[in-house]
């Protein structure tokens, strides 16, 4: 089966930046699944993965824009050292995991304080060119309930 919009697809990768440094690798770890057409993945990802089949490993680089985006100015913001998860200590350059009202944002750490925190909420991703090594483990339909709920399940996907 190759990958169409709606194939729940079961993969593993290992994402690089363009000085060839890994910045997250699950190769050996359980595939990650997602629904095919539904938003899950990177945009560029997604369309690279597009017409792919099981067993089938590439190569992809995604410029910013296909990625996480270009980094946007004025997105540094001061908030409460006790609303940042993640870490007991803090320390520049690190990521951490801030609520808001649009979910779990990933920040970067600028200025720690005692109680007050100077973070980026730019993706901490923003702004690279990435390249991805990926290994497709696994292609199938989505069911009726994945497509009504618009995300996979099972491993590597969603758990209700």
């Amino acid at each position: 089966m190759i990958i169409e919009k709606d194939s729940v697809v079961q993969f593993t990768y290992k994402m690089s930046d363009d000085t060839e440094q890994v910045l997250e690798d699950n190769s050996n770890s359980i595939p990650m699944a997602y629904l095919h057409g539904h938003g899950g993945l990177l945009k560029g990802l997604e369309d690279a993965m597009e017409g792919k089949s099981a067993k089938q490993s590439f190569e992809v680089t995604l410029e910013p824009e296909d990625a996480y985006g270009i980094k946007k100015d004025n997105m540094e913001q001061k908030i409460p050292m006790k609303h940042l998860q993640g870490a007991k200590k803090w320390k520049k350059g690190m990521v951490g995991v801030v609520h808001t009202e649009q979910g779990n944002k990933r920040v970067t750490i600028i200025k720690p304080g005692k109680f007050m925190v100077l973070v980026d909420f730019n993706h901490p991703f923003a702004g690279l060119k990435l390249k991805f090594q990926v290994k497709i483990a696994d292609v199938r339909a989505g069911t009726a309930e994945e497509l009504a709920h618009g995300h996979a399940h099972g491993v590597g996907g969603h758990h209700h």
